[in-house]
Parts: structure tokens; sequence; C-alpha cells
């Protein structure tokens, strides 16, 4: 029977033999032959079917995951967002800073809010990391950490960082270059060619690692024993596979990667010049940490405009750029943009496209037709956007003027 992925994305649908048209009678091996036949193509309808409905049902992004998240603290520290309140893995070793105890890696700290289970060496730690400033001063899981900071003085969110740690155990120097390597300790691959093996995941359709590198438009995420990271400028299609990094049924599939490894923010990224299918690895369940209180996705909102608010005198072929403060889920742009004129005879919404650079976490809109002179623009995001974890967006608009140019 064909895979139902490729059946379903070629849009050829079942194919069910019938028995041959006789005269008189069919023969009982043709009735034989249809028969099973139709137990094959059901199985297969059946089966598109329950990966449609588990597709659809699934949730985007997992955001308070039992599993574990491999990361660094340089990631932790760019996207705090991302990692708050997760249960992470880290690689470094515990040295004193001050009075007091801190996890440092790639000459990065971290603070600790329990530093007693400190042990010497380089070390793997587990643990609850806290955006401090995402949570009241009361909040019983910062115990006695928030005696630290007077009321008035209570951090604001991103810039006051801790670790709970719930577990310690010594870190094998890492070697043999893997996903799971690159993930804990990207610099010491950094500049190195590498071949590493990994499921894929799209592109972060499951929300495996913060942000993409926007170096390609085939860039996909590769995963492995909890670790995931970013393949770039190559896609992934080659002999016996052609995956869609847009489509989340084509997830599960290992492949083989070789490219020369660099470092985006904290994570690490293979520009890849070879791809293969690969042959899982025996036992790749992972542990799972227990569930932690569920906790809202962070609210999407715009960061920057051009042109800015009550802007005068602006082109006719002018483009409207807007930046936003997280990734998006690209598809929600969908009829979530409108842009009229402003006054009486303002008439229906101009026609216009949105172009999503998820590099710069902004759209591009382009207009079908240089803007009338000397007419008040107002382009309007509405609150059907979504941010790649499903977090909501604020509704925003803004309004300029245009020259006689």
């Amino acid at each position: 029977m064909p895979h139902p992925d490729r059946r379903a994305r070629h849009g050829t649908g079942s194919s069910i033999e019938c028995a041959p048209v006789t005269r008189g009678r069919p023969s009982a091996v043709a009735w034989r032959r249809a028969a099973r036949a139709w137990r094959v193509s059901a199985r297969g309808v059946i089966a598109i079917a329950l990966l449609v409905v588990l597709a659809g049902s699934a949730p985007l992004v997992d955001a308070q995951s039992a599993i574990r998240r491999l990361t660094t603290i340089d990631a932790l520290s760019e996207f705090p967002g991302f990692f708050h309140l997760q249960n992470v893995v880290i690689r470094g070793e515990f040295v004193e800073r001050g009075t007091e105890l801190v996890l440092r890696a790639n000459n990065r700290d971290l603070r600790l809010m329990n530093p007693d289970q400190a042990t010497k060496g380089p070390v793997e730690v587990r643990g609850q990391f806290f955006d401090v400033g995402k949570l009241e001063r009361t909040d019983p899981r910062l115990s006695t950490y928030a005696e630290r900071f007077k009321a008035e003085d209570w951090p604001r969110p991103g810039t006051e960082f801790a670790l709970r740690i719930t577990g310690v155990m010594t870190a094998p120097a890492a070697v043999t270059p893997s996903v799971r390597a690159l993930t804990l300790e990207p610099w010491k691959f950094n500049g190195q060619t590498v071949t590493v093996l990994g499921n894929f995941r799209a592109r972060n359709l499951f929300g495996d690692v913060p942000e993409a590198p926007g170096k390609s438009r085939y860039d996909f995420v590769l995963s492995a024993a909890e670790g995931a990271i970013w393949v770039t400028n190559m896609r992934p299609r080659g002999r016996n596979f052609d995956l869609d990094v847009e489509r989340r049924l084509d997830s599960g599939r290992w492949l083989e990667v070789t490219g020369a490894v660099s470092i985006h923010r904290g994570l690490a990224v293979i520009s890849a010049t070879q791809m293969a299918l690969g042959t899982p690895p025996a036992g790749t369940e992972t542990a799972a940490e227990p569930a932690l209180p569920p906790e809202p996705a962070p609210t999407v909102e715009v960061v920057f405009s051009s042109p800015t608010a009550d802007e005068t005198d602006v082109s006719r072929t002018t483009r409207v750029r807007v930046q936003f403060s997280r990734l998006l889920r690209e598809p929600t742009l969908t009829n979530q943009v409108r842009i009229t004129y402003v006054g009486d005879n303002a008439g229906p919404p101009l026609a216009s496209k949105a172009t999503y650079d998820a590099a710069t976490r902004a759209i591009t809109i382009t207009f079908a037709a240089p803007l009338e002179p000397y007419r008040t623009v107002k382009v309007e995001l509405l609150d059907g956007i979504r941010g790649f974890d499903n977090g909501p967006f604020k509704p925003w608009s803004v309004t300029f003027s245009v020259g006689g140019q």
C-alpha cells in the first residue's frame, strides 16, 4: 500500500481495485481480489483519516511539555519567554561569583535558587528555569529567592533569570558530534563540519526551538535525544524522500545531515551540504519530568513600524514594515491585514500583500497600486494573528499621510 503521507500529498486519494467486468456472474477469484483490494484501501483511508484528525487536534506547541528541553545558558538569556517555567538540561560548571554560587558555561552565568546541590567539575544540570520578573514577589515557586529584592526593586521581565535545580550528574566530555551534543555545547563544534542523525521536525511546527535563523526557505528542525537544532540552506529532498517543511505529517522521518556548524543566539545551526535518509536509533524514548503548572502563551505585540504613527509626506509607492515581539504562525496572517483610506470617501480595503520574514519577526506589506496622493491611510492588524506557540495577538493599527509624489 502506498504510504498515506505521499498519497495525501499528491492528491491521488485512495486507489480501489474493482473486479473485472465479465458477462454473467463474476468468478470467485475476481470476488476475492476485489474484497482484498477493498480491505487494503479501507485501511489506508482510515489511516489517513486518523492522521488528519490527530494533526488537526494536536496543539502547535505544548508550552508546558513534560519533556525536558536541552539548551544553553546563552539561549536561556536570549529567549527567556520561550523557556520560562520549562524543565531544562544545561551543561556547565558551578563557580563562585562574589558571595554566590552560579552555573557557568561558555562565559555566561545563571543564578541558582538552591545552590546547595552543586558539585565540582563539569556537570549536566536538570532544573526549572524562571524569568523572575514574570512572577509575583509572593509566588511560592520562588521561595526564599524573592527575599534578595526589595519590593520597589522587583526586576522587570527579561532581566533576572534563575534555575531551581532538580538533579545534577557528572557530564562526560562531548567528543562525538550529535544533535544532543550540539544542543548542549554548540561552541565546542562551532566552525566544524559534522554529520548527525536526527528526526525531521519540519519548520519548527512542534515548537522544539525558540526562533528560526532565517537562512533559507528550507530551514527545518532536526531533533534527537531531547535536543533540537536548525538545519539550513538545503532542501530536505534526496533519494527516496521529499519532505515538506510546512507539513506536520512529514515528521517522523530520520535524516543523516552533513554540514558546517554555526551558532545563532545560543542555538546550534548546521548549514547542510549533504542529506540522506537515516535509520532510527534504538531506544528513542525520552524520560519525562513532572508536568508544570499551565501558563498561557505570552501575547504577541508590535514593536516597530515604518511608516511610523502619524508620519506625513509618505511616498505613494511606500512599503509598510511591521515588526513583532515574538515569532508568528505565518498562516494566521491570512485575512488579518486590513488597509483603508480614512475619510468620508474611504472606499473598500486596499489590495495588498503581506510577506512574513521569520528571521526578523516582521511583515512587509506591498500595495497593488500606488497610493492616492494626499490621502490618510490606516493599517490594521486584527486579532486573528497568533504567535508560533499559539499565543494571542494584541490588535494594532497605524495611520499615516501620503504626500504628492
